[in-house]
């Protein structure tokens, strides 16, 4: 069977680590790189990556440049969070005829925030037949898929809840900041204003996921407004310290309306000095479910795993936009990544 050829749009913090993963990966080869920053264009994908060696893959600004004389099976693409800016890009690597795995949250379920863009990708990704799918920890398994997966035990589901709480002190230092971690809580206001501050992009398609898994038409879906979770006492991570009064992170809800009633609610915490973290899925019906992981799923090692492991799914999945729930069962692909390709690919 051949080896998987596989090409990064992205090679930023998470596209490092994915990148640097992938290397470790039997039955893949990484035979392309694409990034826009001026500083890494033209240099060794291994120069990039902060690795002591050259890979022989040199990074390109432009996708149909490389694809003019480099095929590939599968493009690994991690740059924004937001579908209409990430369509352009995904668009490009469609019509060279590339599958795609995306970290883009928006594109976990595009078709609730942005149906017409949705359904011009489906259909060119159906012209060209390859598959294109967003995923990652989160959205994309631990507050939609895994949700999905615990409903199967259940004859009847009157309401859904799933948390996420993270001691942000264990992530990266872009990620502290992105919380706003250390900052004065008008401050915090301040950068919600200008959206420097956006929260937890992905609440409102994992909830969509979640409904359009189960069949359920919601009448609503609302995210409510980024809070500051403010520290009680000091606390610090490596990077920063956090005094008493301060914003050490945020927390985030969404919820999922139908009959009138709250039927889906999510809730998203990320602060330093966070002293339980976990995972939870609370379904209430017949049976009850009830589901914890302590500690939480890392985020940034969780992201990397889901995108890798996916890649075999995706490409023996049919052509067009799909989003997690249309894949089968999802596993890691521990061996040659060979292996979990199907016959027919």
């Amino acid at each position: 069977m051949k080896e998987i050829k596989a090409v990064l749009y992205g090679v930023g913090a998470v596209g490092s680590l994915i990148a640097k993963s992938l290397l470790e990966k039997k039955g893949v080869k990484i035979v392309g790189a694409i990034d826009v920053a001026k500083d890494k264009v033209g240099k060794d994908l291994g120069e990039v990556l902060g690795l002591n060696k050259k890979l022989g893959v040199t990074m390109s600004e432009d996708a149909d440049a490389l694809f003019s004389k480099t095929k590939a099976d599968i493009a690994v693409h991690a740059t924004s969070s937001y579908f209409k800016d990430t369509y352009p890009q995904i668009a490009s690597l469609v019509k060279n005829g590339v599958n795609v795995v995306s970290t883009c949250e928006e594109l976990s379920q595009p078709y609730y925030t942005e149906p017409k863009l949705a359904k011009e990708l489906d259909a060119l990704a159906k012209k060209h037949d390859v598959t294109v799918l967003g995923t990652g920890i989160n959205p994309g398994f631990l507050m939609d898929t895994l949700v999905i997966t615990l409903t199967a035990v259940c004859q009847k589901i009157e309401r859904i809840e799933a948390a996420r709480v993270m001691n942000a002190a264990t992530r990266r230092l872009p990620f502290q900041k992105k919380i706003g971690a250390g900052l004065t809580v008008e401050e915090f206001k301040q950068k919600i204003e200008k959206k420097q501050i956006t929260g937890h992009v992905g609440l409102e398609q994992s909830i969509a996921m979640i409904a359009d898994a189960l069949a359920w038409k919601l009448e609503k879906i609302k995210t409510e407004p980024v809070a500051p979770i403010i520290a009680k006492k000091q606390v610090k991570s490596d990077s920063i310290t956090v005094d008493v009064g301060k914003v050490a992170g945020l927390r985030q809800t969404a919820k999922g309306f139908m009959n009138g009633k709250e039927i889906i609610t999510l809730d998203f915490q990320a602060y330093i000095g966070a002293e339980e973290e976990y995972d939870s899925i609370i379904i209430t019906g017949t049976p009850i479910v009830k589901q914890k992981i302590q500690p939480c799923v890392h985020g940034d090692a969780g992201t990397v795993a889901m995108v890798i492991n996916v890649i075999p799914k995706v490409l023996n999945a049919p052509a067009g936009l799909l989003t997690m729930k249309d894949l089968t069962v999802p596993s890691a692909a521990t061996e040659d990544m060979r292996r979990y390709i199907s016959s027919a690919y």
